[in-house]
């Protein structure tokens, strides 16, 4: 009796129906639920893009602490970084947000740790990140096959020394090679686009020339800021948030104007504008002059003070090597009288 009321069943058009809108049902809502965590996902995205964005705008280069207070979204703390893994993915989204590269303390543990600032410098167009392990289907690996695959934007938190990163995103995953165990990475310009996107090739190479040039200035003004003791080589104003990397030589001269110790002065933000702007000259011995301009005017306490800079000597860097280079000096000052 089962059997024949099984075969019934079988043959019935509405058991097929039955079958039927219960697949199309449960295949519904599993669309539904992979659509609302998707937009969740891009919109806590958006959100760790933005803090991100204004953490830069207001400090620069960031810190580990600045790093790891993460990001609130809707009223939850989000990570940003794992603080013992480079690879991150938050357990609230359902996609990799942010790999990292530390600046090595002894030895470096994976090769991107080492090579990542030489490719920018050398101008590569793209930058290696190498995988966690030696196991392309660990769990952090396969975190980043699924951006690559779906071209989902992250974060590259690019360490230049041992407690500060640049931040470069939107940063996308290119190539994802289990031979080699490293991934590729290239970037979009920040900011660009409300909807992120994946860029085309010729807003890659510009997107790789913006992060360069915010490595290059970050690295130099660390240097500075050791060589200088912190302060300003004019009047001593030690708060770093007011100093900044003068070149002596623009970086523009392929073979003077290199980011280094000796091309360089820690000066507040007034006194570099004014030196830029020929308003203030060093020469070889170090000596300060204040443009004739600067010296004719009478405009307040500000512009007396820039006068009385006038014959004096800059403050040197405890350590003779780190000296400004009198030769850049020299070619620099030259510049200052033509500008006279």
């Amino acid at each position: 009796m089962c059997g024949v009321l099984a075969n019934v069943l079988l043959q019935s058009d509405s058991y097929f129906d039955y079958i039927h809108n219960l697949y199309s049902s449960m295949i519904q809502r599993e669309i539904a639920f992979n659509n609302d965590s998707s937009v969740e996902d891009e919109l806590m995205r958006r959100e760790a893009f933005n803090h991100v964005q204004t953490l830069f705008e207001t400090h620069g280069c960031l810190t580990s602490q600045l790093i790891l207070a993460g990001f609130s979204y809707k009223g939850e703390r989000i990570a940003l970084v794992n603080p013992g893994q480079g690879i991150h993915k938050p357990k609230q989204m359902r996609h990799l947000l942010s790999i990292r590269t530390v600046y090595p303390r002894r030895r470096a543990y994976y090769d991107d740790q080492t090579q990542a600032c030489a490719q920018f410098y050398a101008g590569s167009n793209s930058v290696d990140y190498s995988f966690m392990g030696t196991d392309p289907n660990a769990r952090q690996n396969l975190h980043l096959r699924e951006v690559y695959r779906n071209k989902i934007p992250i974060i590259y938190f690019l360490g230049f020394n041992r407690s500060h990163y640049i931040p470069i995103f939107p940063t996308f995953i290119t190539d994802w090679d289990p031979r080699t165990l490293k991934v590729r990475l290239e970037f979009a310009v920040p900011n660009q686009h409300s909807v992120i996107v994946f860029p085309e090739a010729g807003e890659r190479r510009y997107a790789m020339r913006i992060h360069k040039q915010r490595l290059h200035q970050a690295s130099f003004r660390d240097v500075l800021i050791k060589a200088y003791s912190s302060q300003c080589a004019i009047t001593r104003l030690a708060v770093p948030q007011l100093l900044d990397a003068a070149h002596i030589v623009p970086d523009t001269d392929e073979m003077l104007g290199q980011p280094i110790v000796s091309n360089g002065l820690l000066l507040s933000k007034t006194h570099h504008a004014a030196f830029d702007q020929n308003l203030i000259g060093i020469d070889a011995d170090y000596c300060m002059h204040v443009s004739e301009q600067f010296l004719q005017q009478n405009d307040g306490p500000m512009l007396e003070s820039l006068k009385q800079l006038n014959g004096n000597k800059i403050i040197l860097p405890r350590r003779r090597e780190n000296y400004p280079s009198r030769d850049r000096l020299a070619q620099r000052f030259d510049k200052f009288k033509s500008a006279a």
